[in-house]
């Protein structure tokens, strides 16, 4: 009768082990993992060194609550006192990723948005919790809107880059991540008005409110310049002297000031859809922001919600235009962290930084 009794509960043992290691593998099955170790932080040690290397001008405390921000997503090495200058912004639980699909070529992705499944995300500080209303949104939303795509989610870069800031400003932040591969701007006006609505019945369902429980962080970074190491032949149109890169610093404030600042419309997006991406051709560059999708689809989806709540567009904010070649890096080989690209007057990228409320 002992045996007996020792092999139930032994049997009992083993079946728990087996149900434990089972959820422990499914959990593992549906969380993001890190895509760049090099330029991001992967450890929560790597990225308080970084916190604590950036400029104290950059980590003074932010007293504005945005609705919206425009972030970079370049090596923190290059970018990350922009980062922690934007991000303080955004003080809400519940965000809204709205990142670049830079190989969406690969996977034949266009006019659709796109999704993942993913129930967390690998972060330096823990697993970061995609929010239980994505999917509730995706019910909310047209078929004809959006695509579930776990390996383009899983290759792109572009928001892992801000979710450790956003976790370090706070640990109980959930997300809504999806990316924006090729669009016409006709289809990212009717998406956005698609996904704003369902944001906006679902902040009126949970009694949220537009800024301080749910915002929306877009990510960009701006010209690409240079005529080295990019996939064309040449992207300095103005030249890579001293000269041209004025010239290409100055175009970039021209248009974020026309475009991205003050209330925010319709047409601006337009305008900016103009400059940045050939009229022949939706899926080609003109202006080579990698951003030239996100951003106006970000902005277009965070405006609408806020005339649908408040019956009033955004009103933006400039935080700061900077580059991998116009501000002092920060040391990162120390950290077992390095740079994915160049910083040179034949290879450099701008970040903008952008508030809305």
């Amino acid at each position: 009768m002992y045996r007996l009794f020792c092999a139930i509960v032994l049997l009992i043992i083993c079946s728990s082990c087996k149900h434990n290691q089972t959820q422990e593998s499914d959990k593992s099955h549906h969380t993001r993992h890190l895509e760049d170790t090099i330029g991001f932080a992967q450890y929560s040690w790597q990225l308080d060194s970084i916190i604590a290397r950036i400029p104290a001008a950059d980590k003074i405390s932010n007293l504005k609550t945005y609705k919206a921000a425009i972030s970079p997503h370049d090596d923190y090495g290059y970018a990350a006192g922009l980062y922690y200058k934007t991000l303080s912004g955004i003080k809400a639980k519940t965000i809204v990723l709205v990142g670049v699909a830079h190989r969406a070529r690969n996977f034949g992705l266009q006019d659709k948005i796109v999704f993942g499944s993913y129930d967390y995300w690998q972060a330096p500080a823990g697993a970061i919790k995609v929010s239980s209303m994505r999917d509730k949104l995706l019910k909310k939303l047209r078929q004809e809107t959006f695509i579930v795509h776990d390996s383009m989610m899983q290759l792109e870069h572009s928001l892992e880059a801000i979710t450790p800031f956003l976790q370090k400003f706070n640990p109980e932040v959930e997300i809504i991540p999806l990316l924006v591969p090729y669009n016409t701007f006709d289809a990212m006006d009717t998406f956005a008005t698609d996904l704003a609505g369902g944001l906006h019945e679902l902040i009126e369902e949970e009694n949220l409110n537009f800024g301080s429980d749910l915002a929306i962080v877009i990510s960009n970074d701006a010209i690409h310049y240079g005529s080295t190491g990019w996939s064309t032949d040449t992207m300095a149109p103005f030249g890579v002297d001293s000269l041209g890169t004025a010239q290409a610093r100055q175009k970039d404030l021209y248009l974020i000031a026309q475009t991205l600042e003050g209330t925010i419309t319709t047409e601006k997006m337009r305008a900016f859809n103009k400059v940045t991406i050939q009229a022949d051709d939706y899926k080609a560059y003109k202006w080579t922001w990698c951003g030239r999708y996100s951003t106006p689809f970000g902005l277009l989806t965070a405006n609408k919600l806020n005339e649908y709540i408040y019956n009033k567009p955004l009103e933006g904010t400039f935080i700061d235009w900077r580059s991998s070649i116009h501000n002092l890096h920060i040391q990162v080989d120390d950290l077992s962290m390095g740079h994915t690209a160049p910083a040179s007057n034949t290879h450099w990228v701008a970040y903008v930084g952008m508030g809305y409320k």
